[in-house]
């Protein structure tokens, strides 16, 4: 099984700087979802800025999500 989100948070690009439950950082870009279904919702910035973490993954009031494996094997891996 692979790591969980243990933080997020949201930058202006559309961007999810993430901390895995493993220790590892990473960057998710969701502006390639942002025309498909639910997450056209998300192109509003004060509504893609109350991302959080439940259960292992981001989430947003209207029940968008995105599975946590995908943010996390999707994710550009940071070192810090």
């Amino acid at each position: 099984m692979n790591p969980r989100v243990k933080e997020v948070s949201t930058s202006e690009s559309y961007k999810l700087h993430l901390v895995f439950t493993n220790g590892e950082h990473g960057s998710y870009d969701c502006s390639d979802i942002l025309d498909f279904g639910v997450f056209k919702e998300l192109k509003d910035k004060n509504y893609f800025n109350q991302a959080s973490v439940i259960d292992g993954t981001v989430v947003w009031p209207h029940d968008q999500d995105i599975c946590p494996d995908t943010l996390y094997m999707d994710s550009e891996k940071k070192n810090i």
